[in-house]
């Protein structure tokens, strides 16, 4: 029992030993080699702000009219990123075309936006790309009177077969509703339209109950306030789009929802039988020079607010790249395979953010710097070496001294001068590998102070015949 406690104490003794001189010669490195190691850090830190720099605190995105869905959906997405301590700043926009403008334009703040997919092409914007669909907007034509059955935007003679000579809103110039709009009315053969008038969503709501227009484009979410308030009217009907097949085919960016019977007010039974809807979406689009932190964290707020099931989307389904018409971020590419960074999971944005980087910049560092760092345990012995050496220099000098000129009278001085030489040698911090040249340094010294104690002739070669052959 004895021996096993005494094993343990000598165990614990070894490895307390051991690790106060890995401790000793770890602070005795930082002493010799900080000069290095600030060069190093200003060369790690002038890289990584450079190559990595931080992301913004400030992002300015662009949504629509003041009212619409899109500022609403907006002001989830600002909330989102207050909890990460990122300021996102709501900028009203006229609509979709404005939007994509602002993003092309580089010298304008705004980084994000939101942009119904159909509205612009590749070949006509540059610098933008897409974070994916985030939300099915349906293309909603409403419209007061008798109710038609089996109703379409068919062609009779150029007009609207069930709708001509009508007072139709089809949305303001350059927002997603007149795009949508425009391009369902082409393809339907409208050459010669009827009157049409270009409203908001919520002007066109107001007309449309107070009996000014006969009906509306209006391209928003379902359960967008002014798309509910006219499912809400019994009044008011929808067209229903029956060739729904053929314009997805024309136009491929364009969906296909069903709506059962009576799913949207089943007491009332409307609609009253199973119904086609044409939806677009919602796109998620930014400056392509956004910071990829800043992505990720657009990203997961889509996934937080709108990948939940709601009346047309399953849960999950969003977002998703259903309909990029512009290029995919890279970024969003890496989300939909990976999700988002794993210490994001772990620690708070910003600290996740700084790891991120640390990594990114640490890692390509340090197999540059490697070569470097591996010479630095010869680099650290080469200069405890040449102080030992300097000191071995000094005395051999004094030695010199004494041999060619010794003067009995400067005797203190001599050994004053030793002192100093072996103070000197005291001070040398060294690791204990170089001990022996350590003591032998300090052996040395004690030995030429012990020839200058013999006597009058310290060295005595005046008693010694020098020609006489060594034996």
């Amino acid at each position: 029992m004895g021996s096993f406690k005494q094993d343990i104490q000598e165990t614990f003794l070894g490895l307390s030993e051991s690790a106060q001189e890995k401790w000793g010669d770890f602070t005795q490195f930082l002493q010799e080699t900080w000069p290095l190691l600030i060069i190093l850090l200003a060369i790690l830190m002038g890289v990584w702000l450079y190559a990595d720099p931080p992301p913004p605190r400030h992002v300015l995105m662009a949504t629509g009219a003041s009212g619409g869905s899109y500022e609403a959906l907006g002001k989830k997405y600002a909330d989102f990123f207050a909890k990460k301590g990122v300021t996102l700043e709501l900028v009203p926009t006229f609509g979709a075309q404005e939007n994509i403008d602002r993003l092309a334009d580089r010298n304008d703040p705004v980084q994000a936006a939101f942009v119904q997919a159909g509205v612009a092409h590749t070949k006509e914007v540059k610098g933008i790309q897409s974070l994916g669909a985030i939300a099915y907007d349906p293309i909603w034509f409403f419209y007061r009177g008798p109710e038609v059955k089996n109703s379409d935007l068919e062609e009779r003679k150029g007009h609207f077969k069930y709708f001509s000579s009508k007072t139709i809103s089809i949305g303001i110039k350059g927002s997603g509703t007149h795009a949508q709009a425009q391009k369902i009315l082409k393809i339907s053969g409208f050459e010669h339209l009827p009157q049409f008038v270009y409203l908001s969503g919520s002007d066109a709501v107001k007309a449309l109950q107070a009996e000014k227009i006969d009906g509306a484009f209006i391209v928003d979410a379902y359960d967008a306030p002014n798309v509910q308030t006219l499912l809400n009217d019994p009044a008011l009907h929808v067209v229903a789009f029956k060739r729904a097949e053929a314009y997805n085919k024309i136009l491929p960016y364009l969906h296909i929802l069903d709506v059962p019977q009576g799913s949207f007010d089943l007491a009332r039974n409307f609609p009253p039988s199973d119904t086609k809807l044409l939806a677009t979406t919602t796109n998620l689009l930014i400056d392509d020079r956004m910071h990829p932190a800043i992505q990720f964290l657009f990203l997961e707020a889509a996934r937080e607010i709108n990948g939940q099931e709601s009346f047309f989307a399953k849960r999950g389904e969003f977002p998703s790249f259903k309909d990029s018409m512009l290029p995919e971020s890279p970024v969003a590419v890496h989300f939909e395979k990976n999700n988002y960074p794993l210490l994001a999971a772990y620690f708070p944005f910003w600290i996740a953010e700084l790891l991120n980087r640390l990594v990114f910049v640490l890692l390509p560092f340090c197999v540059l710097a490697y070569p470097l760092l591996q010479a630095l345990p010869g680099y650290r012995a080469k200069r405890m070496q040449n102080k030992i050496t300097r000191l071995y220099g000094s005395l051999k000098d004094l030695e010199q001294e004494l041999l060619d000129g010794f003067d009995d009278e400067q005797r203190e001085e001599y050994l004053k001068r030793l002192n100093l030489l072996e103070y000197q040698a005291l001070r040398i911090k060294i690791s204990k590998r170089m001990s022996s040249d350590y003591y032998a340094l300090r052996t040395s010294i004690d030995y030429v102070r012990n020839c200058l104690n013999r006597g009058e002739h310290p060295y005595g070669y005046e008693d010694l015949d020098i020609n006489k052959e060594p034996i």
